[in-house]
């Protein structure tokens, strides 16, 4: 019987753990992530689940003749904005998931 109660006190752990992973998740799907390119000429606001919440592109950048830099810019501004978004999730969830074999 003693087996029983360790293995009790083991889920109980569990699930506190579970429970705070599901408030620091939420707390990082709701943090905002802001992604530049070329000296902020282009920036892509995410939040934390990665979804794009605005894009905002200063005027200068804007050349008809060469959309191209501008397309370009935007892909730098939004992995600029993903690769924020990683470090923070791996800082605040690799916590939970260091000693878990295949996480």
């Amino acid at each position: 019987m003693r087996g029983m109660g360790n293995m009790q006190g083991m889920m109980k752990q569990m699930q506190k753990m579970q429970k705070e992973m599901v408030k620091t998740q939420e707390a990082l799907n709701e943090k905002e992530f802001i992604g530049t390119a070329s000296g902020d000429l282009v920036s892509v606001t995410m939040t934390g689940d990665r979804k794009m919440k605005s894009i905002s592109i200063k005027p200068e950048v804007v050349d008809p003749e060469d959309i191209e830099i501008l397309e370009d810019l935007i892909v730098l501004a939004s992995n600029d904005a993903l690769a924020k978004v990683e470090a923070e999730t791996e800082a605040t969830m690799g916590k939970y998931t260091k000693n878990i074999p295949g996480m």
